[in-house]
């Protein structure tokens, strides 16, 4: 693979990234977070599977011993809470607003990480906080921070979550074992979303019918495809460069939603949104080149 088809691929990974929150949405139409959590989980775990055991048959004997589980199951319990508090929040939140407020994850890292490791996050952290936090309440139109209702506080809350994720992943990275540990955190969150879904939703067959088309979406093409995708094109793409173009995914998720349900913003909304944006993308850039904590390259976004 070139560069440039490598970059391509990232794109289109962007896009399609973007458009899952659509799916994402449409998906409560039909059956309750937890059961579309649980079903796209396991389709997820189903398809990486055959990949997962490929890459246990050529890693090295014992790098998946008790360390590798304990955080293989502590990035699980992350993602479970972070992909509920989305996509409860998406029952009422907009797809413009749950895309960039999920994209403030990249903001909570390296604080996240501070409070893991004891680093202090640079100085350009700081300025990004600033950035994200101004840009979030111009998003919730400039007034109060109620003003950005109980589902956008859902998600922002979720991004917290999300960069918890992000730095228990960056510490399994050392064992070499990508795709094993993604296939154990979706087997993990269907499980525990089964269960939940089980004890406070009401699910029909027919309602799971309905939401086929959002579940094959987000579990293969979101999921599996796209990440197998990310993984090819890294080889060939610089991990500073991949970056900036994975964080396009806000960008498409915004103009997706303008396309297909008509999503509109004002003024100072937009504002806001390009003010998170600037503040993910000169964290992806840092993190990437090693400046502050971080996965120190670039990765799938949350919840894919």
């Amino acid at each position: 693979m070139s560069r440039l088809n490598a970059d391509l691929a990232l794109l289109l990974a962007a896009v399609v990234w973007g458009v899952a929150f659509l799916f994402q949405k449409s998906a409560m139409e039909h059956i309750g977070p937890l059961a579309f959590i649980a079903s796209r989980s396991a389709l997820a775990a189903v398809a990486l599977g055959p990949l997962a055991w490929r890459e246990h048959a050529r890693a090295a004997m014992g790098s998946a011993g008790p360390a590798f589980w304990g955080l293989a199951i502590s990035g699980g319990l992350a993602f479970f809470v972070a992909a509920w508090l989305q996509q409860e929040g998406l029952r009422t939140a907009t797809v413009t607003n749950t895309s960039f407020l999920t994209a403030l994850y990249v903001v909570l890292t390296p604080f996240v990480a501070w409070v893991w490791s004891g680093k202090v996050p640079a100085a350009p952290v700081w300025a990004a906080v600033g950035l994200s936090a101004v840009g979030t309440w111009l998003l919730g139109g400039g007034g109060t921070l109620g003003a950005l209702g109980h589902g956008d506080a859902l998600v922002a809350l979720c991004a917290l979550f999300w960069a918890i994720h992000v730095v228990i992943t960056g510490r399994a990275a050392p064992f070499g074992r990508p795709v094993g540990f993604t296939a154990i955190q979706f087997v993990l969150v269907a499980m525990l979303a089964t269960a939940g879904s089980g004890l406070a939703e009401t699910t029909t067959l027919a309602g799971l019918r309905l939401a086929l088309p959002d579940i094959l979406y987000v579990g293969l093409l979101s999921s599996a495809v796209t990440y197998t995708v990310l993984t090819l094109a890294l080889q060939y793409t610089p991990p500073s460069e991949a970056a900036v173009i994975v964080s396009m995914e806000c960008v498409f998720a915004a103009l997706a939603a303008y396309l297909a349900l008509g999503e509109r913003l004002p003024a100072l909304g937009w504002l806001g949104a390009g003010l998170i944006l600037s503040a993910t993308l000169l964290l992806h850039a840092g993190a990437a080149i090693g400046l502050w904590p971080g996965r120190g390259r670039a990765t799938a976004p949350p919840d894919r």
